[in-house]
């Protein structure tokens, strides 16, 4: 086993296939998975999972990319001990669902961050992609919401996949409306005086179960219903088609309010915001940073969190 190994694991994963991390590492990839396979056979584990989709860690490749990271680190602090060499430039990856409040806590995070260079990656996905990142490490931390109906059948998948679910706080359910709609100045409405509305949801793929909507209510037979993908056209839409969609309550400066408003939403539902993490993986200095000020920005926001 090599240093320049343990780089090469760190590199697949950081990049999710061989292909790009060969050309990244300016190796052929012949010799890159010849090497990666050499390792495996010396440590008599598989590190990688290959298919046709590409290559996955294994629950042995998951421990193992903790224990390659924290030598190469180990190895980095002798270099900048010995050698006077150049720090590595600070990581860090986090996928979440689209939630404001998740993207101002990584901007104040980077901002926060006294490094001369750094390489930092923020993923709005969807939810199945947010646990299989995390699962695969290819993100440090992922952000979702649990409730009474879908936390059964997520809280299953992250512990096949040995990942770990914790809390952040707990949001009645709001929604996202045009300030000229005329729900806009109610204290509360229901789901029943937005039936004339656009529903607007986020596409979650193939796997489009309801278990991993990021809406954690829905309207019943909605006349008007549209899917997107990202966040700011969720919010052209609110205002371009009178639309509407579910959310936590939260916003920020992204949010235009003098064209969008948020009112509470007349239920007992309610969204368990947290954080999910491999129980295999030490975060690093800037993913426990970005922790800080997640949770920073939550209470600002005026929620308790859950300590």
């Amino acid at each position: 086993m090599t240093l320049l190994q343990l780089k090469y694991i760190v590199k697949i994963v950081e990049c999710g296939s061989m292909n790009e991390a060969s050309h990244e590492l300016y190796v052929s990839q012949p010799a890159l998975s010849s090497s990666v396979k050499e390792l495996e056979h010396e440590m008599g584990i598989e590190i990688f999972t290959r298919s046709s989709q590409g290559i996955a860690l294994t629950v042995d490749g998951a421990e193992f990319l903790t224990y390659a990271r924290q030598v190469l680190d180990q190895a980095e602090l002798m270099e900048e001990r010995y050698k006077h060499a150049k720090p590595r430039k600070q990581l860090c990856s986090v996928s979440t669902q689209h939630y404001m409040f998740a993207v101002e806590a990584f901007v104040e995070m980077i901002n926060s961050i006294e490094s001369d260079e750094y390489e930092f990656t923020i993923r709005e996905t969807r939810t199945r992609d947010i646990i299989d990142q995390v699962a695969n490490m290819l993100s440090e931390i992922g952000i979702l919401y649990l409730s009474d109906f879908n936390k059964d059948v997520i809280g299953k998948l992250l512990r096949s996949k040995h990942l770990e679910f914790h809390p952040l706080f707990r949001a009645p359910l709001h929604v996202f409306i045009s300030r000229n709609n005329p729900l806009a100045t109610r204290k509360k409405v229901t789901m029943d005086d937005l039936k004339p509305y656009p529903f607007i949801q986020y596409e979650q793929g193939e796997e489009g179960s309801f278990y991993f909507a990021e809406e954690a209510v829905w309207p019943k037979d909605s006349p008007k219903l549209i899917t997107v993908t990202d966040r700011a056209t969720i919010l052209n839409f609110i205002i371009g088609l009178n639309g509407y969609t579910v959310c936590t309550g939260i916003d920020n400066g992204d949010l235009n309010n003098e064209k969008i408003v948020t009112v509470p939403l007349d239920t007992d539902e309610t969204m368990l915001l947290g954080w999910i993490t491999n129980e295999r993986a030490n975060l690093s200095n800037a993913a426990e940073s970005y922790l800080e000020k997640l949770k920073s920005v939550i209470a600002s926001h005026g929620y308790t969190l859950i300590e």
